[in-house]
């Protein structure tokens, strides 16, 4: 489906594969290929900064889109990133089920003209920097999980190269915590967030790690765009007399991941969130669902006492 518009402003779609990109160039209907490599990034990006762009639409593919999108965004260029599984679907509801690199990359530009996905600001070096070692740290947490659980199956005759493998990696967490911690003090406004986070009752390092790497809007949101950025607004399912059950979806799964593991923490030594999570169990609510109105109740407070730069008070 050809695309027109009276703008003079560009809409790019770019489909990444792990050695090549596609590029379309909508209103011009222009497509080219290039290299995935350092040097056809620089090229490319100098070549879309001659245009006058609407937004650049790339999918998230796992990594292989890191760099363009860095390029991209020290260029000054509008660079957004969406979900692949969106972009399907509205491929789907045109009734386009044929797959090119080309198509796809000219199925991307129409995806950004016609639904305008936001532009969001491209994280820093430092946070992107911040959010790998995080990254890792949870690799790293998950595989020692993993050999402990083997460890207390295996047979004795075995049981020394599961723990050689722990040690290894407790070494592992332990440098990359370091790390973590060292970043953190070499930024001031982090170090202020990070006393003011932890100041609560129940969240420690980890929580205020993650908070810092994944949620960087801290402070700056609304109780209901925190709220929906963590993945703690309930989303409606209703249909005429249908009324189903509010449930939490989508958000940034680490930091729910975190929050719930504090939480489990809090309820015990916190004496808000102690007093909160009771009242709601006995009215009647599941503990789970007490667990994550909690969760939601803790993410709005530390995003108002960062927003007003005070630590934590009983209230």
């Amino acid at each position: 489906m050809k695309t027109t518009t009276k703008t003079t402003e560009r809409n790019v779609g770019i489909d990444i594969g792990k050695s090549t990109l596609d590029i379309f160039v909508l209103e011009q209907d222009n497509h080219w290929q290039t290299d995935n490599t350092e040097a056809g990034v620089r090229a490319l990006a100098a070549r879309l900064a001659r245009y006058k762009l609407a937004r650049i639409v790339v999918e998230a593919t796992g990594g292989y889109e890191r760099k363009l999108v860095y390029a991209l965004a020290e260029k000054g260029l509008p660079v957004v990133v969406v979900q692949p599984m969106h972009v399907r679907q509205f491929a789907k509801a045109q009734g386009i089920l044929a797959k090119t690199d080309k198509l796809d990359a000219r199925v991307i530009a129409e995806f950004g003209a016609i639904m305008k996905p936001p532009i969001r600001q491209i994280q820093t070096k430092k946070i992107r920097y911040f959010r790998d070692l995080l990254a890792r740290r949870r690799q790293l947490m998950e595989a020692r999980t993993q050999e402990l659980n083997r460890l207390d199956k295996a047979d004795k005759a075995i049981q020394s190269t599961h723990k050689r493998l722990i040690k290894i990696l407790d070494k592992e967490v332990a440098w990359v915590t370091a790390k973590l911690e060292r970043t953190v003090g070499e930024v001031t406004e982090w170090q202020e967030t990070y006393e003011i986070v932890t100041s609560v009752p129940g969240v420690g390092d980890g929580v205020a790690h993650t908070l810092l790497g994944e949620l960087p809007e801290l402070g700056s949101l609304s109780p209901r765009q925190v709220a929906a950025l963590c993945g703690l607004a309930p989303v409606n399912k209703d249909s005429g007399s249908f009324k189903g059950k509010r449930r939490i979806k989508g958000g940034r799964a680490p930091i729910r991941t975190m929050l719930y593991m504090a939480m489990m923490c809090a309820v015990q030594h916190n004496p808000v969130m102690k007093k909160f999570y009771a009242k709601l169990v006995a009215a009647g609510k599941h503990k789970k669902v007490a667990l994550t109105a909690c969760m939601r109740k803790l993410v709005t407070i530390l995003n108002a006492m960062v927003r007003d730069g005070r630590r934590w008070q009983e209230v």
